[in-house]
């Protein structure tokens, strides 16, 4: 009797185990599944800005069509003069080679392309975007993809983009949509000029150095169908690098008025107006001739321009 109680007993314990640990197996696996799962190092860690250094080029070829790209960015109108209209560097606007976070940086340039240009109405390649820089900022001529200058721009813009994953957001690039300026005013942003700007961009915007104080308008600088050329974008700019050391300290309206002070002067034409925005959109802030003549006989309306919203 007393062995057929324990034998019942041992059973019922087994039993009581078993089911105790079919439950747990059955929550680990519930759990498991539905707990969020960490996320790998490429998707929660941001991109960081973080050059390279020219010093850690690789030695061969690879490393001399890198440094030659280098070269051309920092002195693209001389190295290739024979492809540069005015006298800008790339430098110029995208500080010591584009590695300057606040200043137009190149960083992760290779990791965004390809990527849709309203302004052409098409997918741009990266050989695309550097030789509209050429014809627009440079107001001169394409590389040929096939170039010498053009696999080294390549390959610098690659160099600069090392660590950086294909279609990452890059927080230093500039915004998708400008912001809304007031209204400016041309004669603020002529006393400004002179206050602030004309030691290095020198009284007659010719500039005193080309990646120091390159010019600002006249025929060696950049054409009226580069991205500067638009109010917002000029603004943009000057408000967040300029002057130089002091990014930051200017107003909205104080950059709106020396944008508009510096772009109511003559540059040179784009002779492809005609053909930029062919879906649509073409922005209403494009200081043109047409609009540089209405800054001189007084009848701009700016408001139309910025669409001020009342």
């Amino acid at each position: 009797m007393k062995n057929s109680l324990a034998i019942i007993i041992g059973f019922l314990i087994f039993g009581s185990l078993f089911v105790g640990w079919k439950i747990s197996q059955d929550l680990g696996a519930v759990e498991t599944a539905t707990a969020p799962q960490p996320q790998t190092e490429s998707a929660s860690k941001e991109i960081e800005f973080n050059p390279p250094s020219m010093e850690d080029v690789p030695d061969g070829p690879l490393g001399e069509s890198i440094k030659y790209g280098h070269e051309l960015v920092m002195e693209t109108n001389t190295v290739a003069d024979e492809y540069v209209g005015n006298n800008l560097s790339c430098a110029s606007c995208h500080a010591n080679g584009g590695t300057v976070k606040d200043e137009a940086p190149m960083i992760g340039l290779s990791a965004v392309y390809p990527e849709y240009r309203p302004r052409e109405g098409e997918v741009y390649t990266l050989e695309d975007r550097i030789n509209g820089c050429m014809i627009r900022s440079m107001n001169g001529k394409m590389f040929p993809t096939d170039s010498k200058e053009m696999r080294a721009m390549i390959a610098y813009l690659q160099y600069m983009s090392e660590g950086v994953p294909a279609g990452a957001e890059l927080s230093w690039r500039a915004p998708k949509e400008p912001k809304q300026y007031p209204v400016p005013s041309v004669e603020d942003g002529e006393k400004l000029y002179a206050q602030s700007c004309a030691s290095c961009h020198a009284a007659d915007g010719s500039g005193t150095g080309t990646n120091t104080g390159p010019a600002v308008w006249g025929e060696n600088s950049f054409n009226d169908g580069a991205g500067m050329s638009r109010l917002t974008k000029m603004a943009g700019y000057v408000q967040k690098n300029m002057p130089k050391a002091q990014g930051g300290t200017l107003s909205d309206q104080q950059a709106i008025d020396l944008a508009a002070y510096i772009l109511s002067h003559d540059r040179p034409e784009f002779k492809g107006h005609e053909g930029d925005w062919p879906k649509g959109g073409r922005p209403a802030d494009i200081m043109n001739k047409e609009k540089r003549e209405q800054v001189k006989n007084g009848t701009i309306d700016w408001e139309a321009m910025l669409t001020i919203k009342k």
